[in-house]
């Protein structure tokens, strides 16, 4: 599919966001909160998308639970209440760093691909790649779900709670009752095609054929059976057994059947892996290696780094242009070497070179028209590959949270799709992750095969980047921890982070503050400025010939936590409903 057909296709599948709040006004980052500041904690906070999942990971840490515990939790609690962006179905990447050694570890629950998958796995009948959505609503779209796996595993390493303590109250609000949040209300009654789905008509609709709204009480007694089996067995739950007979029943029907088998899920281990890390200005930023999104914001702040954009601050529309530029430069190198490197070279040190990075800066086009699809460089090391032709909507969400002993857990996970592929077992959506593979393996014009192509066992490209900030110690290394951050947003997901990164460390904004800016997405030919921003910006980026799409719906869903002096101070974006609590 074309990426000028994206982002039509993404309006029509995607909720329309709030608008940020512009026109804030800077202050440091370090400064003190009141204390009657409600995201303002002396021990131990939790930021998350949904105050009921908030408020399950906080209780858990007051418990003595460790931030990994809390982090089960929470994810329990959000498959109930905002099954539009994540579940037991789904995948995830957790960025976690360990308060007592100072180490830092990726656990990386991304779905994989059946062994029979193929690179022509999305084609029709015609021999051509199938379209998006009917590949999204299809059996083929379902990777095996990874995201309790990995949890699980960080649990048996970080964990301080039994497992099985950590799911009561998700349990107990699926089977007693829990009120419909207003996000998942607009999402299961919007037009949205996997809302419509005879899977999801079933779930939101009520005996009389209505379909529930916000405020009112649903239940989900299957969602309460499933978590009792996954207390009680952790993954195997999932991936044998009869949910798992159930899985790959359902995603064996029809339309376009996958080939997803139990041999598949029984087989599937989440990988524990090093960060890829760098520095930036006086700080030390770790996010997911590939193929995590982590290389896609480092490069862009590196790139960065070679202009004045931290002298400029936010009300500077020159500001914005370097920032577009910068994305542009580090969206086409990402988009274009970034795939499973278990089976393609990704040149991922040669991305984040310094040098190689200034090289990339002096190609901004911040002084002219700069309308046309923006070069991918030669990083050292990297291999010949072919075009890519993956599109990547945003079910995703995000959390963060630090406990009494410091260790903090950053954690992007997802469906992919707003409700995945549509289809539902044991009262949660399958994914719809596999999608996010290039749907056509190979350059049309030069037959290169594209790094994130279908293969049998890969895993898909992804954005997601839950992101560890540290100071940085004289000979460049991680000192103390300093942030977690991170946020959903399909591949917006790398601007959303790097601009909350820019406002936090080059601006020296206060959290809340920094991750409201206006959300400016520059990917390919077209930037994506969101509503409410400062139209000297939208003219200042139209004056210099860039496409831009004004008043878009950047429906980002940062969540933040800093330490300082005084506490922790967290954030959540204003476009959710969100919440940051602590104790």
């Amino acid at each position: 599919m074309s990426r000028s057909r994206l982002p039509a296709l993404l309006a029509a599948l995607l909720l329309s966001s709030a608008l940020a709040a512009p026109g804030v006004r800077a202050r440091p980052a370090e400064a003190v909160l009141p204390a009657t500041t409600h995201d303002l904690a002396g021990h131990a906070m939790v930021a998350a998308a949904n105050p009921m999942a908030a408020e399950a990971g906080l209780r858990v840490l007051k418990e003595g639970g460790s931030a990994v515990d809390a982090a089960v939790a929470i994810q329990a609690v959000l498959g109930l209440v905002e099954p539009q962006s994540s579940g037991l179905g789904g995948g995830s990447f957790m960025t976690f760093y360990d308060g007592k050694t100072h180490k830092t570890v990726i656990y990386d629950g991304r779905e994989k691909a059946p062994a029979a998958a193929t690179p022509q796995y999305f084609f029709g009948p015609d021999g051509k790649p199938m379209g998006f959505l009917n590949a999204i609503l299809s059996g083929r779209s379902e990777g095996v779900p990874g995201a309790i796996a990995s949890l699980y595993v960080a649990h048996k390493a970080h964990g301080r709670l039994p497992w099985a303590s950590l799911f009561t109250q998700a349990e107990t609000m699926a089977r007693e009752g829990f009120p419909m949040p207003q996000r998942m209300s607009d999402a299961a009654n919007s037009r949205i095609p996997m809302a419509l789905t005879p899977d999801s008509t079933a779930y939101f609709s009520k005996p009389d054929g209505t379909r529930y709204h916000a405020g009112e009480t649903m239940k989900n007694p299957a969602y309460a059976a499933t978590l009792k089996r996954v207390a009680a067995e952790g993954p195997a739950a999932i991936l044998t057994g009869k949910v798992a007979d159930d899985i790959v029943a359902r995603i064996h029907q029809e339309p376009n059947p996958g080939v997803l088998t139990k041999a598949d899920l029984a087989a599937y281990q989440p990988t524990v892996d090093a960060p890829v890390c760098r520095p930036y200005r006086a700080y030390v930023i770790c996010a997911p290696s590939p193929p995590g999104g982590g290389v896609g914001v480092l490069e862009i702040l590196g790139i960065l780094e070679s202009t004045d954009i931290a002298t400029r601050g936010p009300a500077d529309p020159q500001a914005w242009l370097e920032f577009a530029e910068a994305s542009r430069l580090g969206y086409a190198d990402r988009d274009h070497y970034v795939g499973d490197p278990k089976f393609v070279s990704v040149p991922v040190q040669g991305l984040l070179d310094p040098a190689y990075d200034a090289a990339r800066a002096k190609l901004m086009d911040t002084a002219g028209a700069a309308p046309g699809q923006p070069p991918f460089g030669a990083p050292a090391a990297a291999t010949t590959a072919g075009i890519d032709h993956t599109a990547e909507p945003g079910g995703t969400t995000h959390f963060v949270i630090v406990d009494a002993e410091g260790n903090a857990v950053s954690m992007t996970t997802t469906v992919e799709s707003v409700f995945g592929s549509g289809r539902m077992v044991d009262g949660f959506y399958l994914n719809n992750q596999l999608t996010d593979f290039s749907l056509s393996p190979t350059d049309p014009q030069t037959g290169a095969p594209a790094q994130n192509a279908v293969a049998g066992g890969k895993r898909p490209r992804s954005s997601m980047a839950p992101v560890i900030v540290f100071d940085k110690r004289p000979d460049g290394s991680a000192g103390g921890f300093v942030m977690a951050i991170g946020s959903p947003g399909g591949n917006s997901i790398i601007a959303y982070v790097a601009k909350a990164l820019v406002g936090l460390i080059d601006w020296k904004m206060e959290p809340k503050a920094a991750i409201s800016l206006p959300n400016i997405v520059a990917r390919g030919t077209t930037v994506s400025v969101e509503k409410g921003a400062d139209p000297a910006v939208v003219a200042l980026l139209k004056a210099k010939g860039l496409n831009v799409s004004a008043d878009a719906g950047e429906n980002s869903g940062l969540h933040v936590i800093v330490k300082t002096k005084a506490g922790y101070i967290g954030a959540a974006d204003p476009r959710r409903e969100g919440v940051a609590i602590g104790y």
